[in-house]
C-alpha cells in the first residue's frame, strides 16, 4: 500500500497536478545602457540600448528557476531620450498586464539618467498594487563584469517575491532597494549609481533573497487621484535651476512660452533671489504654478521660513528634488489649479 501511494504522488509530481508553479515575471525593456553595446570590452565608449529582451534575459543564468519570465520591447533608447510618451506607453501597459491577469509582477529594465522619474512617476500613476520593479545597469552588456544581469536577476527576484507588493513603484540597484520617490542616482560612474539621500534604502536583495527593512508609507498606486488613463499629454511644467546672482531670463522665458506649471531648483531651503522673486511673483499672477523645491539634494523645503509662500504664492515641494517635483506638479494639474490642493499632493504623495 506505501508502495503504490508513493507510485501515485510520482506519477502527480510528474504530470504537474502536484508541481509548483514559479511567478509570471513580465520584462518590459525600454533599451538603457543595460541593453548597450560596445565596441570593445575594456573601454566606456557604447551604444545604449542596441540589444534587445530577449538577448538580456538569455544572458541571466539561473533566472529561469525562479520565474516564468517572458520580455516586451516597449522603447529602445538612451534614458537621456525618455519620454512622457513613453510614460504613458508604460503606465498603460503596466495596468493591461494587470487587468488581464498576464503576469503575477513586471520588471522594467531602464538607462540610469531618468531612472529615478520613472520610478516615481509610474508610482503615481499605476492603479494596481502588484510589483513593479525597474532596474537598469552602469555598464553595458558587452563590458568586462557588466552590472546588468546581476541587476535583472535582482529585480525579477523581488517582482516574484510577496514583499514587493503595495509598495509603489520600488528601484533595484547594486543589490539595494529603493522607494520610486525616494531613489536619487548619485553617481555618474560608479556601479553604486543611486541612493536615497533623506531615508536610505528599504530593502536588499542578495544571494536570491529578499529582507526588507522598512514599509512605504507615502500614498502610490490606486491611492493617488493620478489615474491618467485615455491622456495623451500632460501639462508643460519647466525645471529653472538658481545660482548666484542668477537673471530671471529662464522664468520669463518659460512664462511667456506658455507653461502650466515651474519648479524652480532654489538655493538652500529652496530661496529666491530678488529678480527670481519678482519673476515668480509675476508668473503667479498670470496663472502659472511655482513650486520651490531646492537644488541641494537632501532635507526638505519648508514653508514660510526665509519665503513668505502665502504673500508670493508658492507652492514647497518637501523633500522632492526638482526634477520629481515636476511630475507631481504635472500630474497634479491634471487635477486642479488650486495651490491649497496641490500643496497637500506635495505632503502627501
Amino acid at each position: 500500500m506505501k508502495t503504490l501511494l508513493t507510485l501515485l504522488l510520482s506519477v502527480l509530481l510528474f504530470t504537474g497536478v502536484y508541481a509548483q508553479k514559479l511567478p509570471r515575471i513580465k520584462v518590459l525593456a525600454t533599451g538603457g545602457t543595460i541593453a548597450g553595446k560596445g565596441a570593445s570590452a575594456d573601454r566606456s565608449a557604447y551604444k545604449a540600448g542596441e540589444l534587445p529582451i530577449k538577448d538580456l534575459i538569455g544572458a541571466v543564468p539561473g533566472i529561469e528557476k525562479i520565474a516564468d519570465i517572458t520580455g516586451e520591447q516597449i522603447a529602445n533608447v538612451g534614458s537621456q531620450d525618455m519620454s512622457i510618451d513613453i510614460w504613458i506607453k508604460l503606465n498603460n501597459r503596466i495596468n493591461e498586464i494587470y487587468k488581464n491577469n498576464e503576469a503575477d509582477g513586471i520588471v522594467i529594465t531602464h538607462g540610469t539618467d531618468t531612472q529615478e522619474e520613472t520610478a516615481y512617476f509610474l508610482s503615481l500613476t499605476s492603479r494596481y498594487d502588484k510589483p513593479v520593479i525597474i532596474t537598469g545597469s552602469m555598464r553595458p552588456a558587452t563590458a568586462i563584469s557588466a552590472d546588468g544581469p546581476k541587476n535583472l536577476f535582482d529585480a525579477v527576484t523581488l517582482a516574484a517575491s510577496k514583499q514587493a507588493a503595495n509598495s509603489g513603484v520600488l528601484l533595484v540597484f547594486n543589490e539595494y532597494i529603493f522607494s520610486g520617490r525616494a531613489a536619487l542616482k548619485t553617481s555618474t560612474t560608479h556601479l553604486n549609481a543611486f541612493t536615497a539621500p533623506n531615508s536610505g534604502p528599504i530593502g536588499q536583495v542578495y544571494d536570491g533573497k529578499v529582507v526588507m527593512y522598512e514599509k512605504i508609507l507615502r500614498k502610490t498606486n490606486k491611492d493617488t487621484p493620478f489615474d491618467i488613463t485615455g491622456l495623451k499629454t500632460l501639462p508643460e511644467v519647466a525645471v529653472v535651476e538658481l545660482y548666484a546672482d542668477a537673471p530671471a531670463t529662464a522664468i520669463n522665458a518659460y512664462v511667456n512660452s506658455g507653461v502650466k506649471g515651474i519648479v524652480t531648483g532654489g538655493l538652500g531651503n529652496g530661496n529666491l533671489n530678488k529678480v527670481n522673486s519678482d519673476a515668480v511673483a509675476a508668473a503667479v499672477k498670470k496663472g502659472v504654478v511655482v513650486v520651490r523645491a531646492s537644488r541641494v539634494a537632501t532635507g526638505r523645503v519648508t514653508l514660510l521660513d526665509e519665503t513668505d509662500d502665502q504673500k508670493l504664492g508658492t507652492i514647497v515641494a518637501d523633500d522632492l528634488v526638482p526634477q520629481k517635483a515636476r511630475i507631481l506638479l504635472m500630474l497634479g494639474l491634471t487635477q486642479t489649479n488650486d495651490t491649497k490642493k496641490l500643496q497637500e499632493y506635495f505632503f502627501e504623495y
